[in-house]
């Protein structure tokens, strides 16, 4: 007889039992790249605390595998009422048993066999061997097991069950479970049981008479038993004899199976820690990660006990390789002279590709200094190398010029690789000191944008300490002034603090590079739409645009003169003055107006209208209608009035503050990582918030002209994201409209409303077109009603209309929810994902939210790459040829250049070619073109 030494118990756990708890009882969690990985949290956190807990010699984690079982032979319906496994599920089964094996924790998953009969096989031999048994389970079938050396443990319940547990709790000992789930079924696993035999009925046959056997070999003696229906139960057994023993066979967990190893075997090994540290940092298990690099590992953190610590608590040293390990700046050099540059030059060359960024003394690239650059080219190989700053007055400092012209030719090698945080930044910096940076290949914050566009923020602070477990300085939310000081006069060690983001970016791009390289198509979206852009974005804002200084200081006077008139209209409402663009003292004016009309309600109860019913609700009437009115006319006055008031402070106030004084020109901002599906932001000014559709929008666009002897060209892609959808959802009746070149508004107004397309109304063409655009936002019928201002089922009647029309639009909004809620993510056409938290939400709301967003993102998101390609390729046309046109701005699906008056004709024909195509659709793309002296005559 073999007896486990140390602890002498043997600890099985239903591993498929512990699987589905965690996935129904943890929300839905992701990691940065949408993988699932709630299920592997919950799994993995049961077990800690099981090894904290009990601290074992000998453990098996016990699955259940896909395969037929000889239960399935007997019974074709066995199980059958399961739903198949979730695909989000599904997926985190590989990743959970590396896990659970890295953990150091045996794992058993036996191709033909259920869980339960390895666990009883198990249970049993030890068990025979005078061996303690703890099951780990919430399964009831395994209570059939228990004996005075085998227990059944829920870890979630917190309860420990042996003979007489099992008793209280069933009403029935161990031996008689499996006689218990024959008559009355077991719902979990579809065994049928006897039909009208239930938990009670069950307890007294099996209490009075016997097992299975002595009950059919005793029927008669049934009646006699004080339980309800006892005349019939004999009938009923009689007549499904064959389901009882059949239900038998099928409860009755085997545990003869043959194993090729003994249960003496199941020990726990020390956990593997490298490949635990590379497993949590994929999958984002942060403070684990935090706890294996401190030592916490399987400690227990009850703070009122002593702290115990794991056989497996130390942790092992990382290799230098390994981007998790910690970062020390101990390593670190500076560059003082001139032969240790030469030197780092030379080393850059050999390695072919390094890491780098610039510190500088302001954020704008127009305007900001070059105070430092620091490089990598490993893990802890990094070299600081000051410019300019005031502490530095020995008399080797080097020459800024001199490293500068020594520097250029590597960092204008397109053959020698650029690992960088926002190049684009960098990219700008370096153009004043007339270096063209080139070899743009790794950008980690767009690394870390096309994983996970909604993961959270991508400044290097927020991606360091999501990827790398690291907390660093966040210069971004230092204020300029501040910022400007600490460079200028910078003490060393805030500089190697800062030498340290060198470091940062080579170890962010090691650990995130692999991960792209393992989605194909995200891969494709970073090296051919999101990296290419970045220097064509970076011309863009160094070009700039030309304002009309003149035309906005009148315009300001205009808003200024009407923003009064609104201010006295309103006080004039309210008989007293107040701050319009003041919710607060809003909301109190309308609190006493109607608490006035409550005491004019009491007045008129109180008096001789109380004796005339019908004069009293006539002026009650008056009353509430006069409220009504005033809460309307103040409503929309005070719109208007901040509409005016944002216009005035955003543009025609702030735009000529913007001014750079070298070029005269204003240089907007673009950002890349920002907004979720890919479309470009844009920074002081926001030129995407410029109202397009009213006469305020274009007064502002006024002010936007093009120098002498050009012309302004503005470039617009026409219903692109219709034409997406179109293409998308191949629906026949869209496909017809578009290929026929009919007014897609007119078109649907005419299906929609049922009228000949010639008999349409220019506000019906509106409405239409709020459904058209509406269904691609995910618009519900509420929501449209409120947009058109008609009744709800008016709303719904439309939309209803619409998709008897288009059943091809209904099936991909339905096909991409789906899609959307089994992967946790949708795609562009391009591949870019849009991952969407709150789709497998329990609360109504987020779900449905996110659902809507589910049908709008991929066309979004693929109008934004369409956008990004043009950009790409116009701009590769005007490196190429230099033509004399300049692009100056992206706003949402336009594109704005400065043309030469010479070359108007031959850039229209250009950019609309480039432009239209850059992408290929069933539904070819269309790009308007308009030329004129402004930005409003061009668009």
């Amino acid at each position: 007889m073999y007896q486990i030494q140390k602890k002498n118990t043997l600890i099985l756990v239903d591993g498929s039992f512990y699987l589905y708890r965690a996935y129904h009882a943890l929300p839905s969690l992701n990691n940065i790249a949408g993988e699932p990985t709630g299920a592997m949290y919950g799994v993995l956190n049961m077990l800690k605390s099981l090894l904290i807990q009990y601290q074992p010699s000998h453990v098996a984690v016990v699955f259940d595998t896909k395969d037929k079982t000889f239960r399935d032979q007997l019974f074709e319906h066995y199980k059958l009422h399961r739903p198949i496994m979730p695909e989000n599920l599904r997926k985190q089964i590989t990743p959970l048993y590396d896990m659970v094996k890295a953990m150091g924790l045996p794992i058993l998953s036996i191709s033909g066999i259920e869980a339960d009969d390895v666990i009883g096989t198990l249970a049993i031999t030890a068990a025979r061997d005078g061996c303690d048994v703890r099951i780990i389970t919430g399964d009831k079938d395994i209570a059939q097991l228990v004996s005075s050396k085998i227990t059944m443990t829920n870890t979630l319940a917190n309860t420990i069950i042996g003979p007489e547990e099992v008793k209280t709790k069933f009403g029935v000992p161990p031996a008689l479970i499996i006689d218990y789930l024959a008559l009355m079924g077991d719902r979990a696993d579809n065994i049928p049981g006897v039909m009208g035999i239930g938990k009670k009925t069950a307890q007294i046959l099996l209490h009075e008479i016997g097992g299975l056997e002595t009950i059919y070999q005793q029927l008669d003696s049934i009646s006699i038993l004080c339980c309800r229906g006892a005349k019939n139960i004999a009938t009923k057994l009689e007549q499904q004899r064959d389901l009882a023993f059949l239900s038998y066979q099928l409860a009755t967990i085997k545990t003869d199976v043959v194993l090729d190893l003994s249960y003496y075997q199941l020990t726990v090994e020390e956990p593997q820690y490298k490949l635990l540290r590379l497993l949590f940092q994929r999958y984002e298990f942060k403070r684990w990660l935090s706890d294996l690099n401190t030592g916490k590992w399987l400690q227990k953190t009850d703070k009122n006990a002593v702290t115990t610590p794991s056989p497996w608590a130390a942790t092992r040293p990382v290799a230098a390789e390994d981007p998790s390990e910690v970062i020390s700046t101990v390593s670190y050099s500076q560059i003082t002279d001139m032969a240790t540059l030469d030197s780092w030059i030379n080393m850059i060359h050999n390695n072919g590709v390094f890491a780098f960024n610039t510190a500088t003394d302001g954020l704008d690239t127009m305007t900001a200094n070059l105070v430092g650059l620091f490089f990598a080219v490993k893990p802890g190989k990094v070299t600081y190398l000051l410019l300019g700053q005031d502490y530095l007055n020995e008399p080797h400092k080097l020459d800024q010029t001199a490293v500068l012209t020594a520097l250029k030719p590597i960092l204008e090698d397109p053959t020698i690789s650029k690992i960088g945080f926002n190049l684009k930044f960098d990219q700008g910096i370096l153009n004043q000191y007339h270096i063209h940076l080139a070899g743009i290949t790794f950008d980690t914050m767009l690394e870390s944008y096309v994983l996970n566009s909604v993961a959270g923020k991508h400044d290097i602070a927020s991606i360091a300490k999501r990827f790398l477990q690291y907390t660093t300085v966040n210069f971004d939310k230092i204020a300029v002034d501040q910022y400007k000081l600490m460079f200028n006069h910078s003490a060393l060690e805030q500089t190697i603090t800062y030498a340290a983001h060198a470091d940062i970016i080579l170890r962010l791009h090691q650990t995130l590079w692999p991960r792209l390289e393992q989605a194909a198509e995200l891969k494709k979206v970073f090296e051919q739409i999101d990296i290419p852009l970045v220097p064509v974005l970076s011309r863009i804002e160094r070009n700039g645009v030309l304002i009309d200084e003149q035309l906005l200081a009148k315009y300001s006077v205009e808003l200024t003169n009407r923003l009064e008139e609104l201010e006295l209209e309103a006080h004039k409402l309210v008989k007293k003055p107040f701050n319009l663009t003041s919710t607060k003292q809003l909301q109190a004016i309308l609190c006493d107006k109607k608490q006035k009309l409550q005491t004019m309600k009491q007045y008129l109860a109180d008096t001789s209208f109380n004796n005339n019913k019908e004069e009293q609700g006539k002026k009650e009437a008056q009353a509430n209608m006069i409220l009504v009115m005033l809460a309307y006319a103040l409503q929309k006055l005070i719109a208007e009035y901040r509409i005016i008031a944002k216009l005035k402070s955003n543009y025609t106030d702030k735009l000529p503050k913007m001014i750079n004084k070298l070029s005269n020109r204003i240089h907007t901002s673009y950002h890349q990582a920002i907004t979720a599906t890919g479309r470009l932001s844009s920074s002081y000014p926001n030129l995407q918030n410029i109202p397009v559709r009213n006469n305020a929008g274009r007064r502002i666009r006024q002010a936007f002209i093009a120098p002498p002897d050009t012309l302004i060209l503005a470039a617009d892609y026409s219903q692109i994201e219709l034409r997406i959808i179109t293409h998308l959802s191949s629906d026949p009746g869209l496909l017809t409209t578009f290929a026929a070149g009919k007014d897609i508004h007119r078109a649907t107004a005419a299906e929609v409303f049922g009228l000949p397309f010639e008999n349409v109304t220019q506000d019906q063409r509106r409405r239409a077109k709020a459904i058209n655009f509406g269904l691609i936002y995910g618009m519900s019928a509420f929501g449209l009603s409120r947009q058109l201002s008609i009744p709800r089922l008016a709303a719904q009647k439309y939309i209803n209309r619409y998709f008897q029309r288009h059943p091809g639009v209904l099936e991909y909004m339905e096909l991409t929810r789906r899609q959307a809620t089994s992967k946790g993510y949708v795609a562009t056409m391009e591949g870019r994902r849009i991952y969407l938290p709150n789709i497998n939400s329990r609360n109504s709301i987020r779900k449905k939210s996110a659902e809507r967003a589910a049908i709008n993102a991929p066309i979004q998101g693929t109008a934004a790459d369409i956008i990004k390609r043009a950009m790409i390729a116009v701009d590769s046309w005007l490196q190429q040829e230099a033509p004399p046109i300049r692009m100056i701005m992206q706003v949402h699906d336009e594109l704005v250049f400065e043309v030469h008056k010479n070359a108007v004709e031959n850039a229209k024909a250009r950019i609309q070619a480039l432009m239209e195509g850059c992408f290929a659709l069933d539904v070819p793309l269309q790009v308007k073109v308009g030329v004129g002296e402004n930005w409003a005559q061009a668009h």
